[in-house]
């Protein structure tokens, strides 16, 4: 007989409490609902909407994707065998969790998984609710296949807490703001003890919802600064690090001499120079993107896979 996993959903928004609030009412009329969603959010204000409902946990924690995570899976922990991590615009398809639950179950060896990504609205305009919803309809049924990936994609995460717990894992909280690359850091710690996966047929729509992305400069440093973090860490390799760093900069620069409108390839290629002058002079650091100006509300959301390897 298949173990009965207990399941959690844990979202960490900022700035964004229409499509927060969207997302909530979407999961709580799911068939097979989760047992507990929990929201981490830095100020009440941005979870307009939720603060009287019974059927959500809401978390008021310091502003910042790492932080607000690590808030859930402590309140997470004394009941959860598995949390899902969604972004706050992230819709899961009706079995997205029974699927994940199934993987778990069934693979005990696994340790984190990502679901199907149908589209991802990040690489365009961004995707409304209903365009979303048609997106998964469209897909329909979706035969389940399990492969090893090098990590999780931060949107759609899930996590078996034993080995959370057992070796006292966290997010890197030097890793501010959105936390680029937070996800490749997590995955890459918790594989030492077991399976990262992708699992085809567990799918869902990344909506991208614009508001409050980050300024092209902030993001543009941490393109380079994060993952050199990451390689001190050992929690990236150099190779893959460096390749990662080289996308990203033909990008920003093929984008800036092109006049893409679409992204702030200008403000991204100079976060890139500055970074890479910091590693020169040995004093890169992620948390120098909060020097960059005043921190703003509307900050915090995971890039694309595509983004991620641009």
């Amino acid at each position: 007989m298949t173990p009965q996993l207990r399941i959690t959903v844990g979202i960490a928004s900022a700035g964004r409490p229409a499509t927060l609030l969207e997302t909530i009412d979407y999961l709580a009329g799911l068939g097979n609902c989760p047992r507990r969603i929990i929201v981490c959010v830095p100020d009440i204000d941005d979870a307009a909407g939720l603060a009287d409902r019974l059927d959500v946990e809401l978390v008021v924690g310091s502003r910042g994707l790492t932080c607000q995570r690590n808030r859930i899976l402590r309140a997470a922990v004394p009941d959860t065998d598995i949390l899902i991590f969604l972004d706050d615009d992230f819709i899961p398809d009706s079995n997205f969790i029974a699927r994940m639950a199934a993987v778990f179950a069934r693979e005990p060896a696994v340790t984190i998984a990502t679901g199907e990504v149908l589209a991802d609205g990040i690489l365009g305009a961004g995707l409304t609710m209903s365009e979303a919803l048609e997106i998964i309809e469209t897909a329909g049924e979706r035969a389940e296949l399990v492969t090893d990936v090098y990590n999780a994609y931060g949107c759609n995460m899930v996590v078996r807490l034993a080995p959370v717990i057992e070796h006292g894992l966290a997010f890197d909280e030097q890793l501010p703001l959105y936390g680029w690359l937070e996800d490749v850091d997590f995955s890459r710690s918790i594989a030492r003890y077991g399976r990262s996966v992708r699992v085809a047929g567990a799918c869902g729509v990344h909506r991208g919802a614009k508001s409050g992305r980050q300024p092209g400069r902030r993001l543009g440093y941490s393109q380079i600064a994060n993952p050199a973090h990451l390689i001190r860490k050992g929690t990236m390799s150099k190779a893959r690090a460096i390749a990662q760093i080289g996308r990203n900069i033909l990008a920003n620069a093929r984008g800036a001499l092109l006049g893409d409108r679409s992204i702030d390839r200008r403000g991204r290629l100079g976060g890139n120079m500055e970074a890479l002058a910091d590693l020169l002079m040995g004093r890169a650091s992620p948390s120098r993107i909060l020097k960059f100006g005043m921190s703003s509300s509307h900050e915090m959301s995971s890039p694309s896979i595509a983004t991620k390897r641009r």
